[in-house]
């Protein structure tokens, strides 16, 4: 490697990763917000069978399951406008992710729902527990360790999609990376660089996420364990 290709790697490593950080990460965490939010909606209905409002939502999931994100991103940013909507570009790429893999996440939550044991329900019914009293208190609770793995993962791959934003002007990781390679014509270690901070950034999902997953299972095992105490 020469040292002008180390020059440029060594001069542009934070002027690529200060865009990660305040716009990259933050991108990320507030789809994944607006995706889980959703996704948890949708899911609800799903399981609750509220005829219409079921179908509404498979159809939704079709969509945005069935259509490319980079389509997504182009008509919420580009095509809106023409229909009187028009949106910065931040907030639009927040809308196409958190829309998107929201479609995701409702098929996370309604598997992880509905993996609960209908006995348990069934049991909040009898002591007197209405749906939704019996959804917050007694489903959710359980359902949210079976669906934790599969959210995260989710999140991790949302990081990555970000990436796509740049298509709609977004200035963030990849961006910078293009600009600062069409500058130097070194459009090879420039990249390769943005993916090492992309591998960065996911590696310490990674480590979180097992973490998390460890802390998750402890205080689940430790309630059971407290529940099958003799009193």
């Amino acid at each position: 490697m020469s040292e002008r290709i180390i020059h440029i790697l060594v001069s542009s490593f934070t002027q690529i990763l200060i865009p990660g950080i305040k716009v990259t990460i933050p991108l990320t965490l507030a789809s994944f917000a607006f995706s889980f939010l959703l996704g948890l909606f949708l899911a609800i209905v799903q399981v609750a069978n509220i005829s219409i409002l079921k179908q509404a939502a498979r159809i939704y999931i079709w969509i945005f399951r069935g259509t490319p994100l980079i389509v997504q991103l182009f008509i919420i940013f580009f095509g809106l406008p023409r229909v009187g909507i028009t949106l910065e570009a931040f907030p639009a790429a927040v809308i196409a992710f958190g829309m998107n893999l929201g479609a995701y996440n409702a098929e996370v939550f309604r598997s992880a729902i509905q993996a609960v044991p209908q006995g348990q329900t069934e049991a909040a019914q009898m002591i007197g527990l209405n749906y939704p009293q019996t959804l917050i208190r007694i489903i959710l609770p359980q359902a949210f360790p079976i669906a934790f793995p599969s959210l995260f993962n989710n999140l991790i791959s949302l990081l990555k999609d970000t990436s796509l934003a740049s298509s709609i002007t977004v200035i963030e990781l990849f961006t910078t990376a293009q600009q600062i390679a069409s500058r130097t014509y070194e459009p090879f270690a420039l990249y390769c660089e943005a993916a090492v901070i992309y591998l960065i950034f996911s590696t310490g999902l990674t480590w979180l996420q097992s973490f998390l997953e460890k802390k998750l299972e402890w205080k689940t095992n430790e309630k059971y364990l407290n529940a099958a105490k003799p009193e």
